[in-house]
This record gives structure tokens, sequence and C-alpha cells, in this order.
């Protein structure tokens, strides 16, 4: 039994060893890359810095918070999901803006020009997607 336990043992070490490389099937993939200006890039806004920063109008008031930054599927529209209404949290709710309509004035502020809290509460609510 002692030998038949090793001759299988020994049977499975040299069909692995004797096996060919399992090698990737298909066509070779490319990607194609476009060079950055890293010094741009370094310069702007990083996602985690700019989610649940206040939103202010043209004159300076708070009308919203950013909750959270979305692309769409096809990477080509970035939006900007903004905590509006309520009060310590309660009682707001979500609306979507495009990002390109926020201005980063040299304040560190976030500003959405002409934006007011009633017409941000005008605007439908969005909701999550459930995936």
């Amino acid at each position: 039994m002692y030998n038949l336990a090793l001759l299988a043992s020994a049977a499975i070490v040299f069909a692995g060893l004797t096996a060919a490389p399992a090698n990737a099937q298909g066509v070779p993939q490319s990607v194609e890359i476009e060079k950055v200006d890293v010094s741009t890039v370094a310069a702007g806004y990083r996602a985690s810095k700019v989610i649940g920063e206040n939103v202010v109008n043209d004159a300076g008031d708070t009308i919203g918070k950013i909750d959270d930054l979305l692309v769409t599927r096809d990477g080509k529209e970035p939006y900007a999901v903004l905590s509006v209404g309520g009060f310590l949290g309660m009682g707001t709710h979500l609306v979507v803006v495009r990002y390109d309509s926020l201005k980063f004035a040299d304040n560190n502020k976030i500003v959405l020009p002409g934006g007011t809290k009633d017409g941000l509460s005008k605007l439908p609510t969005f909701q999550y997607a459930n995936k």
C-alpha cells in the first residue's frame, strides 16, 4: 500500500513538472497611451478632497455640499452630486450638476455660478443605482 501511494505521488509530481506552461490565449492586447502633463494634473483637485466641501453661489452663500463625483459609463462626462437643503444632515436631498459648471476659486472655494438653494431644490432628486 505504501508503494502504491509513493508511486501515485511520483506520477502526480512528474505530470506537473512535464506539463506545458499555460500561456494567455487570444490576440495580444494593446492599450493606447496618451502623454499627460503631470504638472498640470498634480495641481488639480483630488476627488477625496473635493467630496464633502461646501458649494457656494456668486454671493458666497453656501448652497450645498459635494456628496460624490460620478463619471458616465463612457468616462466622458463627470458630474457632481450635491447634498442640498435640510439642517444638520436631516431633510437633505441629492441633486446632480455637471462638474464643469463648478468653478474653483483661488481661495479654495467651490462656486456654482448663478446657483441658489431654491434653484437646486427644484432639480430632480438623484438616487444612486442599486448596483
